[in-house]
């Protein structure tokens, strides 16, 4: 009895994923998926055309472009696609909505990026440098999150897709005119800890990379502990 508990537990737990998979990423997910191994393989190929020194932070560089587009759509549309399918009256009905449902979903969203990017560093492993695949993939993943947490917050302030995409667009571009000056400092949202800059002690660059770290740590939680606070305003989204 208590082996079969367990099981249909399992299977309660599994299509529980499965539903809310197919709501975090409705059917246009896939494009942004192919849209960014076409980004990464274009670029790649670029490189090896123009016979560029290839390094680890090259790769980085290579992947970042392609990480963002793989979390943007789930984080800024979540929100929409919820009630577009008529699901945000259920979930506010359920108890402590922000930590059963959006929460969970979030750490789906991470996971799946987090195994997309893995698999992304370790084809470049073997076509344009050998890696270290989980490092590369674990460093990707602070700017990422960073990002696609920024997303999920805009998402629940603005409860329009299209509006919060165009905000974060409006971020990106801000953050990369602002890359010459924050370049070398721990508020750099795109520093690339494979790539010491020229005259920069080592230690003190890796004194700048545990900063920045903390720094896009602590940013991750802020924007999703107020994306999550906001979703328990009920008259804002219904």
């Amino acid at each position: 009895m208590k082996n079969l508990n367990i099981r249909n537990r399992l299977i309660i737990f599994i299509k529980m994923i499965r539903y809310n998979l197919r709501i975090i990423f409705a059917n246009k997910f896939i494009w942004f998926l192919i849209a960014a191994l076409a980004v990464f393989l274009f670029f790649a190929i670029q490189t090896v055309i123009n016979r560029a020194s290839i390094s680890e932070g090259t790769i980085f560089q290579l992947l970042i472009f392609p990480g963002i587009l793989l979390i943007f759509y789930p984080t800024v549309f979540g929100i929409q696609n919820d009630d577009d399918s008529r699901m945000l009256e259920i979930l506010f009905g359920i108890p402590n909505y922000r930590y059963k449902v959006w929460l969970v979903r979030l750490l789906m969203i991470f996971s799946l990026i987090f195994i997309i990017i893995y698999f992304f560093a370790a084809l470049a492993s073997v076509l344009l440098y050998d890696i270290s695949i989980f490092e590369m993939a674990y460093q990707l993943m602070y700017p990422i999150v960073f990002m696609g947490a920024l997303s999920f917050m805009f998402s629940t302030l603005i409860k329009n897709g299209n509006g919060t995409a165009v905000v974060m667009v409006i971020i990106g571009v801000a953050l990369l005119i602002l890359q010459d000056v924050i370049e070398r400092t721990q508020w750099n949202v795109f520093l690339n800890p494979f790539q010491i800059p020229d005259n920069l002690n080592e230690v003190i660059w890796q004194g700048l990379i545990s900063k920045n770290r903390i720094f896009l740590g602590v940013g991750i939680i802020v924007f999703i502990l107020y994306g999550l606070f906001n979703l328990q305003k009920r008259e804002r989204f219904v």
